[in-house]
C-alpha cells in the first residue's frame, strides 16, 4: 500500500487486532472440541473393542495425517487465494466431534478421529496466512502469540470440559454432544471475521517479505533445525503413560499436569512472542535447552519432579509454535506464504512422529537411552542453527555487494 496518513494506520491496526483477536477466539473454541475430544479418544476406544496397538496407530496416524497434508493445502490456498473458503471448510469438519456420540463400533470412531486431523491440515496453512497479514502492523512475535494463546486456553478448557461431563455421567457420549455446542460460536465468528476483512492481504503493506530472492533465507538449514528440533521433544502421550506406569501420580491427576502445561504455554506464547519481535528467530535456541530438560525431568519418578518436567514442556510447546509461525510470516513473501506454512508443518509433524515412535521404543530399554537420545538430536539442532546463521550471512552479503555494483 503507499503512504498512509496517521488516522489509516490506526485504523489498520485497529482492523488487524480485531482480526486476531476474532481467530484467536475461533482457535479457542476449536481448540475446545478437539483437545475435549482427543483427552479421552484413547479410552473411548479401548470401550468400543480397540486394542492398546490400535489406539496407538489411530492417534499416530491422525497426527501425522493431519501435519503431512498440511503441504498440498497450503500450495492450494497460494494459487487459489481462498483463505476464508478453505479455513471455513476445515473448520466444518470439527462437526464430526459430536457424532463420536452416536458410534458403536472403534473403527467408525477411528475414522471421525482421523476426519477431525484431516480438517486440522485443510484449515492451519489458510488461518496462518490470514493471520500473518494481521500481524503486520502490531509485531509478528505479539500477533501469533497472542492468538496461540487463546488456541491454548481452548486447549485447557475442553478436557476439563469433557472430565466434568464423565464425572456427571458416567458416559463418554453426552461429553461429545456437550462438545458441539462451541461449533456455533466457531461458524458465527467465522462468518463475522470474513465480513470485516474479506481480503486479508491489504493489511499487509509490503508484500511481506524482507528478501528478494528465496524465501526464507538458508530454506534447508531452517527445515533441518525444525526437523530435528522436534525430533528431540518429547510428546505428553509418552509422559503420561510413564506417569501412569511408574504410578508415579494417581490416574486422576495426569489431565491436571497437561491442564497445567497448557496453562504454562499460554503465559510463555505472549512473553516470547514480545521477545520474537525484539530479538527475531535467536529465540529458538531455547528449543533445544527445553527439549533436554523435559526428559531430564519428566520421566522423573518423583511427583514435584515430574510436574516440573510438564511444566517446562508446555512452556517448549508455546515457544516453538509462536516463533514457527511468527517467523515465517516475518520472512517468507505473502505469494508463497501458504506453502511454506504447510511444507513447515509438514515437517515439524513429520519429525515429531519419528521422534515420539523413536522415544517410545527406548522407552522400553531405558529413560537413559532416551535422554542420549535428545541430548544427540538437539546437538545436532544447535549446529543447524548455525548453518542457518551462516547462510543468512552470506546472503546479506552477497546483497550489499548488489548494491555495490552499479
Amino acid at each position: 500500500m503507499p503512504n498512509h496518513s496517521p488516522d489509516d494506520r490506526r485504523d489498520l491496526r485497529d482492523l488487524s487486532i480485531r482480526l486476531i483477536l476474532l481467530l484467536g477466539i475461533v482457535s479457542l473454541c476449536g481448540s475446545l472440541i478437539s483437545n475435549g475430544a482427543r483427552s479421552v479418544t484413547g479410552p473411548y476406544i479401548l470401550l468400543l473393542g480397540g486394542s492398546a496397538a490400535v489406539v496407538g496407530l489411530v492417534a499416530g496416524f491422525g497426527e501425522f495425517i493431519g501435519y503431512a497434508l498440511r503441504s498440498a493445502t497450503g500450495a492450494y490456498v497460494d494459487q487459489s487465494r481462498r483463505y476464508w473458503n478453505v479455513a471455513m471448510g476445515g473448520y466444518g469438519l470439527l462437526a464430526v466431534i459430536p457424532l463420536l456420540a452416536f458410534v458403536h463400533q472403534w473403527e467408525a470412531a477411528a475414522l471421525l478421529i482421523i476426519a477431525e486431523r484431516i480438517g486440522k491440515a485443510i484449515r492451519t496453512p489458510a488461518r496462518d496466512t490470514i493471520l500473518s497479514h494481521a500481524t503486520t502492523a502490531i509485531g509478528r512475535g505479539w500477533g501469533f502469540g497472542v492468538h496461540k494463546a487463546l488456541d491454548q486456553v481452548g486447549a485447557v478448557i475442553g478436557p476439563l470440559v469433557m472430565a466434568a461431563a464423565l464425572a456427571a455421567t458416567g458416559g463418554y457420549a453426552p461429553g461429545f454432544l456437550l462438545l458441539g455446542i462451541p461449533l456455533a460460536g466457531v461458524a458465527v465468528i467465522l462468518f463475522f471475521a470474513r465480513s470485516s476483512v474479506p481480503r486479508p492481504g491489504r493489511l499487509e503493506a509490503d508484500g511481506g517479505t524482507r528478501v528478494t530472492g528465496d524465501d526464507l533465507p538458508g530454506v534447508m538449514p531452517y527445515a533441518t533445525f525444525i526437523f530435528l528440533g522436534m525430533a528431540g521433544f518429547a510428546n505428553f502421550p509418552l509422559i503420561s503413560f510413564h506417569l501412569k506406569a511408574q504410578s508415579v501420580i494417581p490416574d486422576a491427576a495426569i489431565p491436571l499436569y497437561y491442564a497445567s502445561a497448557m496453562m504454562v504455554s499460554v503465559v510463555v506464547a505472549l512473553l516470547i512472542g514480545r521477545v520474537f519481535d525484539r530479538l527475531g528467530t535467536h529465540v529458538l535456541l531455547t528449543i533445544p535447552v527445553f527439549s533436554i530438560s523435559t526428559v531430564l525431568l519428566a520421566f522423573s519418578p518423583t511427583p514435584g519432579t515430574a510436574l516440573a518436567g510438564s511444566l517446562v514442556w508446555g512452556a517448549g510447546i508455546g515457544i516453538f509454535e509462536t516463533v514457527l509461525r511468527a517467523s515465517i510470516a516475518e520472512s517468507t513473501a505473502a505469494a508463497r506464504r501458504g506453502q511454506v506454512y504447510g511444507v513447515m508443518s509438514a515437517i515439524f509433524g513429520t519429525a515429531w512422529f519419528v521422534g515420539s515412535a523413536v522415544m517410545g521404543v527406548l522407552y522400553d530399554v531405558s529413560l537413559e537411552h532416551i535422554v542420549a537420545y535428545v541430548v544427540i538430536v538437539e546437538i545436532a539442532a544447535l549446529v543447524a542453527y548455525l548453518w542457518i546463521y551462516r547462510s543468512r550471512i552470506a546472503v546479506k552479503f552477497q546483497e550489499g555487494i548488489g548494491n555495490l555494483i552499479p
